[in-house]
């Protein structure tokens, strides 16, 4: 019989996001596959959806966040998970999941480690537990908080010690992602002096002979190929996108299209295109389209430093419209060099869209300078690897036609395919020798992760 499974997370925008894209194909898979998927995230009140015949969200109630993207609601421990009466608990029971997943590293995570320890109970068994991790830690904290030394002291140890030890398996979305696993584990390794009041941590997971490679796998995310596809393109949908903004007809048009959030890294759109507004030889503008905490900001500071060369579209929810956007501009910018995976860039790709991008990041996943323009996440730099998309056709021609073949590999489907495929391997392990999961995994299992570099 097919797992039943729960994924909990706070990063649900119904309309929005790379994260809520990501579990609403899980949900048209459940669907397609016959496996029952239930999703809970915060909504403005208690309800249910039914998706299909297998797949269910559970909308519980929460105030909106205090803290970041002003969109997003947040399930609270000692609101919704912590009591008997807690309506997460109760869901939970009236489930009885094989496989809880969690999607969030901070009011979320300590669940795992009530129903680990039977403090929190919701069946006769324990469920086996997994981590969803869609970012790291380390960059939220620097983008919205400090960084430097003490945050990057503070994440790895946080990680290391509270994350970590909570669940049976970590599932991340790129090896850059779950890189943080591995470099953290990696710090407490060699300690500092600092480090003596998290070593009764480490000496437990030696003890214990964790073996952390086969507790962190991967699987990537995928791209809507049907939606979004070259073949949109067209000179009279061009003509009008040009007409609606009042553009001349020869400018050349930039795109960014997702959140407008610190951990973005908007700014460095914004630096761009002032940069390049003063080209004599040609007419840059810049379409943003989505919203978010910053986009205030950005819209304020782009007309202080570009005038007349960024307009702001707002959130696209209809994706037949986006699509047809991203054919017909000339360039994909995508600015964030701590991107986890980027689904907006495949995107682009897969449109016939040229995509200009930092060196690093998880989207190096995929992107590489055969059908991408990289570079140092630099104005000077960004603005060079845009021109140059002009400078030669062949070479254009060449990357986009990669591009396109490297969207076609990460198809939706396939995507979700796998991730059940995973879940079930690791249910396996888990049920055949569950002793082993207080604090360790099967040390014969193997996963995508293997490769990822050690200490």
């Amino acid at each position: 019989m097919p797992l039943k499974s729960v994924h909990i997370t706070n990063y649900y925008h119904k309309n929005s996001g790379g994260i809520s894209t990501a579990y609403n194909k899980l949900l048209e898979a459940a669907n397609r596959r016959k496996r029952y998927v239930r999703l809970i995230v915060p909504g403005e009140e208690s309800s249910v959806e039914e998706v299909g015949e297998f797949g269910r969200i559970y909308y519980v109630k929460a105030d909106f966040s205090p803290l970041f993207d002003k969109r997003y609601r947040l399930m609270l421990p000692w609101k919704t998970y912590i009591f008997d009466s807690s309506p997460i608990k109760a869901i939970l029971r009236d489930e009885q999941p094989d496989l809880i997943e969690i999607g969030e590293k901070y009011t979320l995570s300590l669940m795992a480690g009530l129903l680990r320890k039977h403090i929190m109970n919701v069946g006769s068994k324990r469920p086996m537990l997994v981590q969803f991790s869609c970012e790291r830690m380390d960059d939220n904290v620097s983008s919205f908080i400090s960084a430097g030394r003490i945050s990057n002291w503070f994440t790895r140890r946080y990680t290391a010690n509270y994350n970590l030890p909570m669940f049976d398996f970590h599932l991340a979305n790129s090896e850059y992602t779950g890189q943080e696993f591995f470099e953290s584990t990696c710090a407490l390794e060699n300690p500092n002096r600092s480090d003596r009041v998290f070593n009764w941590c480490w000496r437990y997971l030696r003890a214990a002979q964790v073996k952390l490679k086969d507790r962190v796998f991967i699987n990537q995310c995928g791209v809507d190929n049907t939606t979004f596809d070259d073949r949109r393109r067209n000179d009279a949908k061009r003509r009008d996108l040009a007409e609606e903004f009042s553009f001349p007809a020869d400018a050349r048009l930039l795109l960014y299209a997702g959140r407008i959030s610190p951990e973005k890294n908007p700014d460095l759109l914004i630096k761009t295109i002032a940069r390049l507004s003063k080209s004599q030889q040609h007419d840059y503008r810049l379409l943003v389209a989505g919203s978010g905490p910053g986009a205030e900001h950005f819209a304020e500071q782009s007309e202080r430093l570009a005038p007349g060369r960024v307009h702001m579209l707002g959130q696209i929810a209809d994706k037949e419209k986006l699509a047809d956007l991203f054919a017909n501009c000339d360039v994909f910018v995508h600015p964030n060099p701590h991107e986890p995976f980027g689904i907006t860039p495949l995107e682009a790709m897969a449109s016939g869209l040229p995509v200009v991008a930092p060196n690093s990041g998880g989207l190096l996943s995929y992107a590489n300078d055969t059908n991408s323009w990289l570079s140092d996440p630099r104005s000077a730099s960004f603005a060079e690897a845009i021109e140059s998309v002009f400078a030669d056709k062949s070479v254009r021609e060449s990357k986009l036609k990669a591009g396109v073949i490297t969207a076609d590999l990460y198809d939706w489907d396939t995507s979700t395919d796998a991730l059940f495929a995973l879940y079930d391997r690791m249910h396996r392990e888990f049920i055949a020798s569950p002793e082993l999961f207080d604090y360790t995994a099967s040390p014969a299992s193997t996963n995508f992760a293997g490769a990822l570099t050690k200490c």
